[in-house]
Formats: C-alpha cells, sequence, structure tokens
C-alpha cells in the first residue's frame, strides 16, 4: 500500500501572505534565517499578519544554512517557554527545516535526536501545535513534503528526518519573497527543484499519482527557470515556484519506500558520465570548470544570459550527478 501526503492547504499567488490573516490561535512562533526576510520587509508583514488574527508573536531569528542540532534544541526551548499553537518558518529551506525539527522537539520534549531520525517512526504531531511553510525560494520544496535535513557539526554528518507527521497542514508560495532572491540563487534552487522531478519520474516508486506531477514539473522548469533567471519577473516567479512544488508533491510521494529512496536519475548520473568526466577533469582541471567550458560551448547558440544561467547552475555542488542531464533539458 501506498501513501501521497500534501498540506492540507496551500495559498499561493501574489498576495498569498495574507492568508496568515485567517489562522486560529493564540500564540504564535516565527522562525526565519539571517536576514532577508526582516530586509525586505515580509517578517513584518507577515507579524502584522498573525497580529490582525488576534495571536501573541514570538521572533525566533538567526537560523543557519545547514541548520544543526544545536538550533534545533534552542528553538524547541524557546517553543517550550512560549506555548505557541502555530509555528510558522519562513525563507528558504533551512529555517523550514529546522523549524519542523524544533515542532517535533516542542511536542515531545523528552524525545532524542536520535529518535526524531528514525525515519517513518516519528510520534503523532499537532498534540501543541499547527506548522506553516513559507517558502522564499523555488528549490528544495519542504513547505510541500515530509522531509528535513539537520546537521550534527561534531560528528559531521547530515541526518535526513523523514515522516508524514512533519507535512506542514499549511504551505504559503508568494512570488513576492521569491523575486528577492539573487541570480545564482535562482539557479541553484531551480536546478534542485528539477532534479527533485527527474528524481520522482524515474524512481522505482513512481505511480499514476506522481508521474503526471513530475512530468509537468520538468517542462515548466524547462520552459520558465532561463528565464526566471534572466529576468527575476513576479510571472516567471509564480510559474517556476509552481513548478517546484508540484515537482515537491512528485519526490515526496515517488521517492519513499519505507525510507528516503535515492532518485535512479542521481545513479544514473553518476554511472553515465563518471568516466568521461573523470578523464576531463583529470586532463583539464576541476570538474566545474569543465562544466562551465561546457556551459559556454552550449552558450554559443543561446542569450547570454541563458548561457549564464547554465553555468551557474552547473556550479551548485546539489546536482553535480544531475547536471550534464538537467542543463541539456532545460536548452531543449
Amino acid at each position: 500500500m501506498a501513501r501521497f501526503t500534501l498540506p492540507r492547504d496551500l495559498y499561493h499567488g501574489k498576495g498569498a501572505l495574507e492568508a496568515l490573516k485567517t489562522f486560529e490561535g493564540k500564540r504564535a512562533i516565527v522562525c526565519v534565517g539571517g536576514g532577508s526576510m526582516k530586509r525586505f520587509g515580509f517578517l513584518d508583514r507577515a507579524v502584522d499578519y498573525l497580529k490582525e488574527a488576534g495571536m501573541e508573536v514570538q521572533l525566533f531569528e538567526g537560523i543557519e544554512s545547514d541548520p544543526s542540532v544545536e538550533t534545533v534544541m534552542r528553538g524547541a526551548k524557546a517553543m517550550e517557554e512560549f506555548q505557541p499553537d502555530w509555528i510558522v518558518a519562513m525563507g528558504g529551506g533551512s529555517p523550514i527545516d529546522a523549524a519542523k525539527a524544533m515542532w517535533i522537539k516542542y511536542e515531545y520534549p523528552d524525545i532524542t535526536f536520535e529518535e526524531m531520525c528514525k525515519v517513518f517512526g516519528m510520534p503523532k504531531l499537532r498534540r501543541k501545535a499547527h506548522f506553516c511553510a513559507i517558502s522564499s525560494t523555488s528549490g528544495t520544496a519542504t513547505e510541500v513534503t515530509a522531509f528535513a535535513v539537520i546537521t550534527d557539526y561534531e560528528k559531521g554528518i547530515k541526518y535526513p528526518l523523514a515522516d508524514f507527521e512533519i507535512t506542514p497542514d499549511v504551505a504559503i508560495v508568494d512570488p513576492d519573497l521569491a523575486e528577492t532572491m539573487p541570480q545564482k540563487l535562482v539557479a541553484h534552487t531551480g536546478m534542485d527543484a528539477m532534479t527533485h522531478a527527474i528524481e520522482a519520474y524515474v524512481s522505482t516508486a513512481n505511480c499514476d499519482f506522481t508521474d503526471p506531477l513530475a512530468l509537468y514539473a520538468i517542462m515548466n522548469k524547462n520552459m520558465n527557470l532561463p528565464a526566471e533567471y534572466a529576468v527575476l519577473s513576479e510571472e516567471e516567479m509564480t510559474y517556476t515556484q509552481g513548478g517546484s512544488d508540484i515537482g515537491g508533491f512528485a519526490s515526496a510521494a515517488a521517492t519513499v519506500v519505507g525510507a528516503v529512496v535515492l532518485g535512479a536519475s542521481y545513479i544514473w548520473g553518476i554511472s553515465a558520465s563518471k568516466d568521461w568526466l573523470n578523464k576531463k577533469s583529470n586532463r583539464e582541471g576541476n570538474l566545474f570548470t569543465v562544466l562551465g567550458r561546457a556551459a559556454d560551448a552550449i552558450g554559443e547558440d543561446m542569450s547570454k544570459s541563458a548561457a549564464n544561467f547554465v553555468r551557474d547552475a552547473v556550479s551548485s555542488t546539489m546536482v553535480v550527478a544531475l547536471a550534464p542531464l538537467s542543463a541539456v533539458l532545460l536548452i531543449l
């Protein structure tokens, strides 16, 4: 038996952040990262909307990229003291992933991090709080999935948390937030989303429910991502954020069979290109340099902005194995 779990509600489109006005509760904690949400005014707007809904609001700020176990524990302690009935995470994948882990620890103060890492073995949540994820990028789609990644820096290991219980109750996808991304981040997160969609489509756990979503997400990224990179317009951000989440729906359902399964596309990308890339990189230097030169060669028949996009995209360590395939898909 398979399971397909999505957020209860997904508010999308320009002005979707205002959905916070409709939330019902007494207290909300807002978890954010390094400052971009505050700098561009979105954090203040979110706080104002929650207060308009009649809630007392507290902030937990400064969540780092690749959030640590220590940050999770500090956040859970703040939640235990404040006792929110809504946890609202704003930003890229890191603040949302960290807040998911904090949520578990807040609901079960005695749970250990090791117990949290038991794949699909978490206790029932929502005894104390519901969860809202507000994405400012178009990459991980953690706002619609049952996954999070937390880093133990002492051990030097990234641990996946995986359970349907940590699927957000509400996802808010407002293109106004994504418009603030720098171009390189557009490329990196866009290739991340493309990777998820391809992984879902070629996964051994794919099904009739996930294939249409994966294929549409691939098509969406193929059509819109280079233009998004070049223009950074509201319209393009709307398309690509939608493609990211649709790919996330497919990835969440199709890359799980009792555990998180590595996408076959990742394996294919390594096996198909390993020998060639090794020969090229040994002869001509760093792998990223080789891929950058390939992007330049492809770029002879592309606009300057599209060539720059491919160059930025393939410099991302997240998609080394998929870069050759995805770069080709993006210009077909």
